[in-house]
C-alpha cells in the first residue's frame, strides 16, 4: 500500500467534499403545504430557513407578516439546536477529528 497515494486520494477526496457542500449551502430548496395556494417554506443546503411564505388569502397582511418572521426565527432556532447536539454527540464518536459533512 502506497501511504502517500492514499495520502493524496484523501486530500482530493476533502476537496470534492469541500466542493459539493458549497454548492449544497447555496442551494434553496423550496417546501409547499395546501398545494399551489398553500404555505411556502425556503431553506438553504446547510439547513437554515432563507423564508416562510404564507398567502395573502390565508390571513391579513399584518398578521401574516410578523407570523411569517416569527415561524423563521422559531424554526431556524430549532435547527440550531439539533445541529448542536448532533455535533455534541458526533463530536464523542469521533474525539473530536473534524470530518466533513458531521
Amino acid at each position: 500500500m502506497d501511504l502517500q497515494k492514499l495520502m493524496q486520494q484523501a486530500q482530493q477526496m476533502q476537496k470534492q467534499l469541500g466542493k459539493i457542500e458549497e454548492e449544497l449551502a447555496e442551494t434553496i430548496y423550496e417546501g409547499t403545504s395546501g398545494g399551489s395556494e398553500g404555505v411556502l417554506v425556503k431553506v438553504n443546503g446547510k439547513n437554515e430557513v432563507q423564508g416562510i411564505i404564507i398567502p395573502e388569502e390565508l390571513m391579513d397582511k399584518e398578521n401574516r407578516e410578523m407570523l411569517q418572521d416569527m415561524l423563521l426565527i422559531a424554526a431556524n432556532d430549532a435547527l440550531a439546536k439539533a445541529t448542536a447536539e448532533r455535533e455534541e454527540k458526533m463530536g464523542a464518536l469521533t474525539q473530536g477529528m473534524k470530518l466533513p459533512g458531521m
